[in-house]
C-alpha cells in the first residue's frame, strides 16, 4: 500500500558486500521539518510564558527600569535610598570586581529587583480591584462616579496588549459564602415550590444544618479555598462529570448548529476543507495565545483557563471514574466515513495544509471503495453507551497491537471528524421537521458515527451543512461557541470558495494519502459494541427535540421594555411551563463564575416567588395590564439580582454541592444536603452567548444567523431549553424532552413559549412593527 511506504524512513538489506542502507530522503525531510515545528512551538510557548509571567508589565519595561537606575549613577541621585550602596558593599567581599563594575552590577540587581516588585504590586493591585463587584449591581445604563474611577484604575493596571492567559494570576479566588446566607437563599428559592407543611419541615432541616453540621463542613471548605485555586471546579469536574457512569451522549454532550439559511457550498469535501483549515487557524492562534481574553464592558477580564483543553483532548473511560487526556500538540485528525476510520495528517513540508489540499484528502476518503472491517463500523458506539462496559472493553481488547495503535490515533487526534452520509439543515418546504432532524443528528447521530469521548466531534453533512458535538467535562459551552463563531466567519468572509463550489487554490499531487486505521475486533468485543449501541439507541430514540427560530421580535424590541433580554426570556419560560404543566418547578439557568480564577458555572434558580406571582397574574383575567407590568418588573429585577449573585460567587448550588462532598469525605450524613442534592431540575435552561459580534454584520447580512446549540433533557419528566439571541431581531430556541414521559411534549412547550413571548411583549403595547 502506498501509505504504508510513506511511513518507512529507511530500509536495509544484508548482502555479501555488507549492509546496503537505503535512505528515504522524503521521510527524513519530514522528520526534520517535524522537529523544527516542535522546537518552534516550544520557543513560542517559552516566549509567551515570559510575557504572561511578567504581565501587566512587559519585558521591555525591565530594560527601561534598569537603564533608568543606571542613569541615576551619573546624576548623583540615589533612587534606592542606600540599597545600591549596600549591594555594592556586599559585592566587595568577592574581591574580583572593580569599583565601576560593582556599581554597574549593583544598579542592575537593584533595577531588576525594583522591576519585579513593581510587577507584583501591579498584579496584587489589579487582583484587589477585580475583587470589587459593586459595578454589577448598579442600574443598567447608569454608572456611578466611583465605578467610573474604579474602571479607569482597572484599565491602568491591566497593561497593554494582553494575551489569552495574561490575567490568570491577577484574577481573585472564588469566595466561600456564609452557610447561613446560602441556607436562607435556598429556603427563599424553594418556598414557592413547596406546600406549607413541606416548607416548614425543610426550614427545620435547613436551620438545624446551619447551626450544627454546616459550620464544621464550612471550616474544611474554607481551608480548601485558601489552598486550592478554586474550591469548586476540581470537584465539579470529577463528581458531576468524570464519575458519571451513564452515557455521555444526550445526557452530557451538547451540540452547535451553523448558519441556518445559507450554505456556501453543497460540496461536502470542500466545506470540510475550508472549515478544518479554519479550526486549525484558530488552534494556531490559541497555541500562540493570540486570542484576546474575554472582557466584560471591554475592561473586566474573565478566566481563560478552559481554553487550555480545547484541542488534543479526550475523555478516557475508567471503571470507577474517567480521566481527561490532554496533549500539548497533535498533528493529525481522525475522519470517520461509512463505517471506516482514517488518519489525516494536517501538516506537510512543515506547514499547515491549505483548504484545497484538505479538500483533496477528504475527497480521497469519500471516494475510497473499501468496506468496514469486522466490528469497525459501529465501534464508536462504545463511547455512546454506559461507561463501565466501555472501560472494561478498552482494557481487554484495546491495550496492545493494532487496536491500541488505532485507538491512540483517535484519542490523540486534534479533534474527530465525521463525514455524515445524511443531508441536514433548514428546508423551506418543511422548516420544523428539518430543524428537529438537524438538532437530533448533532445531538446523537446514528449513535455510532460520533466519537463522544473527544473534546470536539466536527460533523460535515452530505449537503455541505456542518455542526459540532462537544464533550462537557473539560469546559463549558462559551468556549466552543467562541471557536464556532470564528469558524463560520473565517469560512465565509476570509477563505471563501470558487464559483464551482470548491476551495480556492490547487491540489497537491505530492501529498501522502490518508491512512486507513486497522482494527482486529474479536466477536466478544463486537457483542459489547452491540450492547452499547442498543443502550444508546434506546436513549436517542427517546429524545423529543424541537428546534425553531423566533422571528417575531428580538432583543432590540425587548430592550425597549427597559429590561434584560435574558430576564424577559426566563419569565417567558416560566409562563410557558405553567401553561404547559399547570404548575411551577425547580428551574436551572446556567450562569458563569469566570470573574474568578478557574471559575466555571453557577446555578440561577429562575423560579422565584416574584416570577410565580407574575405568571399567576398573566393567567388571571381579572388582573389589569398595569398590575401585570408591575409584577413583571419586580420579577425581572429579582432575576437579575439572582444572576448577579451567582456571577459574584454568592450562588446557592455550588456551595451546597461542595459542602455535600466534604460530608461524604467525613462520612457524616446530612438529611438536608441529601434532600437538596436529590431535587430534580425539571426545567433546565441555558443561553448560548454571542461573543464576537464584530465578526458578523447583521445589517449587511441579515440571513447570516446561527441556530446556536442545545442539549438533552436533564430530568426524565422535564425539559431542556437552550436559546441564542442573534443581532437585534432574531432568537433561536432548542427544546428537548423525552417521549417516555406522558407529561412532556417539546412541540407543545414550543407553542406555549411562542405564546408567552407574545403575551409579555403585548403588555408594553409593542408589536413586531414597533422595532422599525
Amino acid at each position: 500500500m502506498a501509505e504504508a511506504h510513506q511511513a518507512v524512513a529507511f530500509q536495509f538489506t544484508v548482502t555479501p558486500d555488507g549492509i546496503d542502507l537505503q535512505l528515504s530522503h522524503e521521510a527524513l525531510k519530514q522528520i526534520c521539518l517535524s522537529g523544527l515545528h516542535s522546537w518552534k512551538k516550544k520557543f513560542i510557548r517559552f516566549k509567551n510564558g515570559i510575557i504572561t509571567g511578567v504581565f501587566p508589565a512587559s519585558p521591555s519595561s525591565w530594560f527601561i527600569v534598569v537603564v533608568g537606575v543606571m542613569s541615576s549613577m551619573y546624576t548623583k541621585v540615589d533612587p534606592s535610598l542606600g540599597m545600591i550602596a549596600r549591594i555594592s558593599r556586599a559585592l566587595d567581599n568577592t574581591g574580583y570586581m572593580s569599583t565601576q563594575t560593582k556599581d554597574v552590577v549593583s544598579c542592575f540587581l537593584f533595577g531588576t529587583g525594583l522591576w519585579v516588585a513593581l510587577i507584583f504590586t501591579m498584579r496584587y493591585s489589579l487582583r484587589v480591584l477585580l475583587s470589587y463587584h459593586g459595578w454589577l449591581f448598579e442600574e443598567h445604563g447608569k454608572m456611578s462616579r466611583s465605578t467610573k474611577i474604579w474602571m479607569a484604575m482597572v484599565r491602568i493596571f491591566s497593561g497593554r496588549k494582553p494575551m489569552l492567559y495574561s490575567f490568570q494570576t491577577s484574577l481573585p479566588r472564588l469566595p466561600v459564602p456564609a452557610v447561613k446566607d446560602t441556607v436562607n437563599r435556598y429556603l427563599e428559592s424553594v418556598k414557592p415550590l413547596m406546600k406549607e407543611e413541606e416548607f416548614k419541615r425543610m426550614t427545620v432541616l435547613a436551620q438545624d444544618f446551619a447551626v450544627t453540621l454546616g459550620p464544621r463542613l464550612q471550616w474544611y471548605l474554607k481551608l480548601k479555598s485558601w489552598w486550592a485555586t478554586n474550591y469548586v471546579s476540581d470537584w465539579w469536574e470529577e463528581y458531576i462529570y468524570l464519575r458519571g457512569r451513564g452515557p455521555l451522549m444526550v445526557n452530557s454532550n451538547y451540540y452547535a448548529m451553523e448558519l441556518l439559511y445559507v450554505t456556501p457550498t453543497p460540496i461536502q469535501a470542500a466545506r470540510a476543507g475550508n472549515t478544518i483549515h479554519s479550526i486549525m487557524l484558530y488552534r494556531r492562534k490559541l497555541d500562540r495565545e493570540e486570542i484576546q481574553p474575554t472582557r466584560l464592558a471591554s475592561t473586566i477580564p474573565l478566566c481563560s483557563a478552559q481554553w487550555e483543553r480545547l484541542f488534543n483532548t479526550c475523555r478516557i473511560p475508567g471503571e470507577e471514574t474517567d480521566t481527561i487526556q490532554h496533549l500539548k500538540d497533535s498533528r493529525h485528525i481522525v475522519v470517520y466515513h461509512r463505517g471506516r476510520f482514517f488518519k489525516v495528517w494536517l501538516y506537510h513540508n512543515g506547514r499547515l495544509l491549505k483548504p484545497r489540499e484538505l479538500e483533496q484528502q477528504i475527497q480521497w476518503i469519500l471516494d475510497h471503495p473499501s468496506e468496514p472491517q469486522p466490528g469497525e463500523a459501529k465501534l464508536a458506539a462504545l463511547t455512546a453507551g454506559d461507561r463501565i462496559p466501555w472501560a472494561k472493553c478498552r482494557k481487554t481488547y484495546f491495550a496492545r497491537g493494532k487496536n491500541k495503535q488505532s485507538l491512540d490515533a483517535v484519542e490523540k487526534a486534534a479533534f474527530f471528524v465525521t463525514l455524515d452520509e445524511t443531508e441536514q439543515g433548514y428546508r423551506t418546504e418543511d422548516p420544523e421537521a428539518s430543524l428537529d432532524s438537524y438538532a437530533k443528528s448533532l445531538l446523537h447521530g446514528q449513535c455510532y458515527d460520533r466519537w463522544f469521548d473527544k473534546s470536539l466531534t466536527y460533523i460535515v453533512f452530505k449537503n455541505g451543512k456542518i455542526g459540532m458535538n462537544a464533550e462537557h467535562s473539560w469546559a463549558d459551552a462559551p468556549i466552543v461557541a467562541h471557536l464556532w463563531e470564528y469558524i463560520m466567519a473565517t469560512d465565509w468572509f476570509q477563505l471563501g470558495y470558487e464559483e464551482d463550489g470548491h476551495c480556492k487554490g490547487s491540489t497537491n499531487p505530492s501529498l501522502p494519502c490518508p491512512t486507513r486505521l486497522q482494527w482486529d475486533i474479536p466477536e466478544a468485543c463486537q457483542e459489547v459494541i452491540q450492547a452499547s449501541l442498543n443502550t444508546a439507541t434506546l436513549l436517542a430514540d427517546n429524545v423529543d427535540m424541537n428546534s425553531f427560530p423566533f422571528h417575531t421580535f428580538g432583543k432590540g424590541l425587548i430592550k425597549k421594555c427597559r429590561t434584560s433580554p435574558d430576564a424577559f426570556i426566563q419569565l417567558a419560560l416560566q409562563l410557558a411551563h405553567y401553561k404547559d404543566m399547570g404548575k411551577f418547578c425547580l428551574t436551572y439557568e446556567a450562569s458563569m463564575t469566570r470573574l474568578f480564577r478557574e471559575g466555571r458555572t453557577e446555578t440561577v434558580r429562575s423560579c422565584t416567588s416574584e416570577s410565580c406571582k407574575f405568571v399567576l397574574a398573566m393567567v388571571d383575567p381579572t388582573q389589569t395590564a398595569e398590575q401585570k407590568l408591575r409584577l413583571f418588573k419586580a420579577a425581572c429585577e429579582k432575576h437579575q439580582h439572582m444572576y448577579r449573585l451567582a456571577m459574584t460567587g454568592a450562588g446557592i448550588d455550588r456551595h451546597l454541592f461542595c459542602l455535600y462532598v466534604v460530608s461524604k469525605y467525613l462520612a457524616v450524613e446530612s438529611p438536608f444536603l441529601k434532600e437538596v442534592l436529590s431535587e430534580p431540575w425539571r426545567l433546565s435552561t441555558s443561553q448560548t452567548p454571542q461573543q464576537q459580534v464584530e465578526l458578523f454584520d447583521f445589517s449587511k447580512y441579515p440571513n447570516y444567523v446561527s441556530g446556536g446549540g442545545g442539549f438533552g433533557p436533564v430530568a426524565d419528566d422535564g425539559y431542556g431549553v437552550s436559546y441564542i439571541l442573534i443581532g437585534e431581531h432574531f432568537i433561536h430556541f432548542h427544546i428537548s424532552s423525552k417521549f417516555s414521559s406522558p407529561e412532556t411534549d417539546s412541540h407543545r412547550f414550543g407553542k406555549h413559549l411562542r405564546e408567552a413571548m407574545g403575551d409579555i411583549i403585548a403588555l408594553f403595547g409593542l408589536t413586531e412593527n414597533s422595532r422599525k
